[in-house]
């Protein structure tokens, strides 16, 4: 297969020439190359830490009301798995609210891309 000239037919070429010239550095790099995009908002993630949050928050308090006898606790062997699971739920959820907080805020060191996706 013949080699093509860079100005033969650029239609049909893979690769095309910028129409507008760029501002190009001394080591040959476009500007444009390294600005980043606006971020992405992560909302699916987001309304997730929420429900785990307020999830975990409430069996905190169910099982704190249970724990002090506020609530008749008629089977008082569930109390501290209660209090455990809405500490393994308030943990994260807090976690990425704060992360989500901060980078709507616009704090240094805080941006959306700390949240994890869940695509």
């Amino acid at each position: 297969m013949p080699r093509r000239s860079v100005d033969s037919d650029q239609t049909t070429s893979k690769y095309k020439r910028l129409s507008t010239p760029r501002t190009v550095s001394g080591d040959g790099f476009l500007d444009i190359q390294f600005e980043k995009p606006p971020p992405k908002i992560p909302y699916k993630a987001i309304l997730l830490a929420t429900a785990l949050f307020l999830a975990g928050t409430a069996l905190i308090i169910v099982g704190s009301l249970l724990l002090t006898g506020y609530i008749n606790a008629k089977y008082a062997d569930r109390t501290w798995p209660v209090m455990i699971l809405g500490a393994i739920m308030f943990i994260p959820g807090a976690y990425h609210i704060r992360i989500a907080y901060y980078a709507y805020k616009g704090y240094e060191g805080f941006n959306y891309e700390d949240i994890p996706e869940f695509d």
